[in-house]
């Protein structure tokens, strides 16, 4: 026994009445640094005597314990508590587990036996002796085995475990005895806390070192002796028993299951992304092979046409798939040219303020060309909100049941391309289907990961669901498909727009009046490709060619207003058209 060991021996049971009386004595409480190191409430007058633990080991490492209890039940409760510790935490993942089986306890001299063991909490198993009134002294025998104690350390295998103490209140002498059934190389023990590495009282080996020795003089409540004992190579083939404890870090465990999730959704994005390509590449190829087809001046005699036919609110919704602010403004102005209504530009110097009025025209009878969502704007621009009809109205004054009735325009729109043929679906129902659908994936890949991350080691799987949901609701803004109609469509749509880009009068000079014509009528597809500034290039200087061409028949500006001034009201307007809308909500 070495003197350190001595001197602690001397010590422990001034320091054992120094903490009895720190507990007994009024606003002197002791507060443990862990909770699970926390001192359960003393029993007044009640103490362990003696604590005599005979540990023999067998094949397996299993050892089988008889544990001689000498107790004082002086406090009359009847009943005694021994708290073992069955787990240890080895690293952030992982924990050393000792099984604890076969608890039972006998009593020589009328003390309780009726053994009750609790679930383990943290790191420790509480093992609770009752079934009687005992009172004074009495002793209880526990037996048990304990498995998972012995474990390979070096070349040898290695005893390690806290085999007395841990009980509620004071011990008198803690006693060890490990049988081995073969030569014990080497011998230590440490007394206290669970961490401690404090020396025992005393440790040694019997005469045939086939035993190892351990005694601790006054152990504290939860207190514990830790025995080691040193033992050759495959003496008893016993195993550590370790398992993965479940923590944050473990819940995003990479495994066989996380990897083929992680696998899977990668497989997921690179298919969606082929689908995508094939279904946007489509137009793309389209686009590039056919495109030249729409660049040129769609020009025949006095009548200017646009390939296929098509409305700007057409063009707009196949172009980016939505039927959006900009759509309904060309839409206006395409109106206007094609005599449904006037715009009139007021004087601000009059007025005070920039704004247009929209006159409703009345076109002859059976000369109605208007597609479905375009009769439905001139309802909504020319009703008043309680639903009577209105001969004018000023941009600024747009709202109310305006809102509602854009909604009904917006929707038209949508229904109108997929009569023409271009698509198969409204591209707003496919993209919210998609979308909608993305969103709810990732909202149960949420909820799917925090119930996996609590639970099991598998959250990274419910991670995947989330990526996935989330390149779902955004590859749902791409999932619209035009058709091959509709594809070639967009690229004479696409060599219009170059056309509209350059500006060019097609044969050269035109007469101002035929100049005005052509300018009007493109006029909204341009306001559509955003290229009004280039294209007003076009009569920019016709109102000095032409008397009485200071207006053109669809647009009124005032007094001292001319052509050369109409990109500039152009932009203003198509500005205030688009921020009325927008400010009536309906887009």
């Amino acid at each position: 026994m070495s003197g350190y060991a001595a001197l602690s021996g001397l010590l422990r049971p001034l320091t054992a009445s120094l903490a009895i009386s720190s507990v007994l004595l009024p606003f002197a409480p002791a507060a443990p640094a862990h909770a699970a190191d926390r001192p359960r409430t003393l029993r007044a007058a009640e103490r362990v005597l003696k604590d005599e633990v005979a540990l023999t080991l067998g094949p397996g490492g299993v050892a089988r314990v008889r544990e001689t209890v000498s107790y004082d039940f002086s406090g009359g409760s009847g009943s005694l508590e021994r708290t073992f510790v069955t787990r240890q935490h080895e690293s952030i993942t992982r924990d050393r587990v000792f099984r604890l089986e076969k608890v039972r306890a006998s009593s020589p001299d009328g003390g309780p036996t009726k053994v009750t063991v609790g679930g383990e909490q943290d790191t420790r198993t509480t093992v609770t002796v009752s079934g009687g009134a005992a009172s004074g002294r009495h002793t209880v025998i526990l037996e048990y085995d304990v498995r998972g104690a012995v474990a390979p350390v070096g070349s040898g295998e290695e005893l390690q475990w806290p085999a007395a103490g841990g009980w509620g209140v004071p011990v008198d002498e803690a006693r060890v005895t490990v049988n081995a059934g073969t030569a014990i190389r080497s011998v230590n023990c440490f007394a206290g806390p669970l961490e401690s590495a404090v020396g025992c009282t005393q440790f040694s080996m019997g005469h045939v070192r086939t035993q190892g020795l351990f005694v601790q003089q006054q152990l504290l409540p939860d207190e514990y002796l830790t025995v080691v004992a040193g033992l050759p190579p495959a003496s008893t083939g016993g195993k550590p028993i370790t398992e993965r404890r479940h923590t944050v870090a473990t819940a995003f465990s990479v495994n066989g299951i996380t990897v083929g999730a992680l696998l899977g959704l990668v497989l997921l994005l690179l298919g969606g992304f082929v689908g995508i390509y094939l279904l946007r590449g489509r137009d793309a190829r389209v686009v590039e092979k056919k495109a030249a087809e729409g660049d040129h001046a769609p020009v025949a005699g006095d009548h200017f046409e646009p390939p296929d036919g098509v409305r700007p609110g057409q063009i707009g919704t196949l172009i980016d798939e939505q039927a959006d602010v900009i759509d309904v403004t060309a839409t206006i102005v395409d109106l206007a040219v094609r005599g449904h209504l006037l715009i009139e530009e007021e004087d601000r110097n009059v007025t005070g303020r920039l704004d247009w009025a929209l006159v409703r025209l009345d076109r002859p009878a059976g000369n109605d060309d208007l597609l479905t969502y375009e009769r439905l704007l001139l309802e909504a621009l020319f009703t008043t909100p309680d639903g009577a009809p209105r001969p004018s109205v000023r941009l600024s004054e747009l709202g109310g049941t305006f809102a509602t009735r854009l909604a009904r325009v917006r929707s038209a729109m949508y229904d109108d391309v997929v009569e023409q043929g271009w698509f198969a679906r409204r591209p707003d129902t496919v993209r919210s289907r998609w979308t909608v659908l993305g969103l709810v994936l990732t909202g149960l890949g949420v909820l799917g990961t925090v119930a996996l991350a609590l639970t099991t080691d598998l959250a990274l799987a419910g991670l995947a669901v989330i990526i996935a949901g989330a390149a779902m609701a955004y590859a749902g803004q791409y999932m619209p498909a035009k058709t091959a109609r509709g594809s070639t469509v967009l690229a004479h749509t696409i060599g219009f727009r170059a056309f509209l880009e350059r500006g060019e009068v097609p044969g050269g000079e035109l007469p101002s009046q035929q100049r005005i014509a052509l300018f009007s009528r493109f006029l909204p597809y341009a306001v559509v490709f955003g290229v009004v500034p280039k294209w007003a290039e076009v009569v920019k200087d016709a109102g000095e060619r032409a008397a009485g061409a200071d207006n053109l028949y669809w647009y009124e500006g005032p007094a001292e207003w001319d052509l050369s001034n109409f990109a500039e009201s152009m932009r203003t307007f198509t500005l205030a058209t688009s921020g009325s809308i927008s400010q009536s909500r309906g887009l």
